[in-house]
């Protein structure tokens, strides 16, 4: 018997690690290799404080960080079919699903929530990556639709948090056509005079940047996000050269003119804030229907390493 075993059973729960394999106490940077407290990366809003490197942030710790007073209500989307294509490799996509629903508690990859930034109106839109890869898929294309009809209803402007490896591959066709789909819910903001703004988190590829991604009003992005259609690797394989260093981090992108700014996570919230007042030409948008509900953010957990498929690798 190891000696290990006579660990009393509070001290060991110490040293348990989440369903993600992920350390309940500590956190390596992905940037300088530290090892980061994970109550004092959480204060931080998952950013190293040694080398500000942007490490994945939850999607319920997102909203409540950009909602004034963490306050907001989520929006119920339709539900579509499910399973379509009875889809099944080594695992079951409804078992997928159900796997998915558990570890985030949400019921596909995209949210709908509105509520104020400094006392405007908004509705925001948000992937979780912790969802199949933040893969779009029919659940996505009617959050987005539903998205796209509270802007329009509210008056209010449509922000979107990006972060995708793509489209989903279980549902085939039907997560093709979600980008025809997202893209006239974008053409609806737009001929409705309202703002569209995205913020681009890593990572962002795949058939959300050829659609609704690249779509926006104004492009910003996070630090180090990587942001393109397929990925650095499969492109160096495809022409058979080196590509530039930095190529397709949001940095880069910003040079080409692909992103208009690359925002600290810390700096995120008021520079939304600055673009919605210019935006809106001091027009007032139309407060939420009932006033938000607070929502209380749960624990927060370091979402899952970040694993692209093959098409963004």
């Amino acid at each position: 018997m190891s000696w290990l075993s006579n660990i009393p059973p509070g001290i060991k729960n110490i040293f348990k690690k989440e369903d993600d394999g992920t350390d309940k106490l500590w956190t390596k940077c992905n940037g300088c290799g530290e090892m980061i407290f994970q109550k004092d990366l959480d204060a931080a809003h998952q950013v190293c404080p040694s080398c500000q490197y942007h490490l994945p942030l939850g999607s319920t710790e997102r909203l409540a960080m950009i909602f004034d007073d963490a306050r907001y209500s989520l929006i119920d989307v339709p539900e579509p079919v499910v399973d379509p294509l009875k889809f099944r490799d080594e695992k079951k996509y409804v078992d997928r699903l159900k796997e998915s629903r558990r570890k985030t508690g949400q019921t596909d990859a995209m949210q709908v929530a509105s509520g104020a930034i400094d006392g405007a109106g908004v509705i925001i839109a948000i992937q979780n990556f912790r969802f199949m890869g933040g893969s779009m898929g029919l659940a996505l294309g009617e959050a987005m639709l539903k998205a796209a009809e509270e802007a329009v209803s509210r008056r209010a402007p449509l922000i979107v948090f990006a972060a995708s490896g793509g489209a989903r591959m279980q549902e085939g066709i039907y997560s093709l056509m979600q980008m025809p789909r997202t893209t006239v819910a974008v053409q609806m903001v737009k001929e409705a005079g309202l703002p569209f703004v995205v913020v681009l988190t890593h990572p962002t590829t795949g058939g959300v940047t050829a659609s609704y991604a690249m779509l926006g009003d104004v492009h910003l992005a996070e630090p180090g996000a990587l942001i393109g259609f397929a990925g650095p690797r499969v492109i160096e394989q495809t022409i058979r050269e080196k590509l530039p260093e930095g190529f397709q981090r949001s940095e880069f992108l910003q040079e080409k003119g692909m992103v208009d700014m690359v925002v600290h996570r810390h700096e995120l919230k008021s520079t939304l804030s600055k673009l919605i007042r210019v935006l809106m030409n001091g027009r007032r948008t139309v407060a939420p229907a009932q006033a938000p509900q607070v929502v209380e953010t749960p624990k927060a957990t370091p979402p899952a390493p970040v694993q692209l498929d093959k098409a963004a690798e």
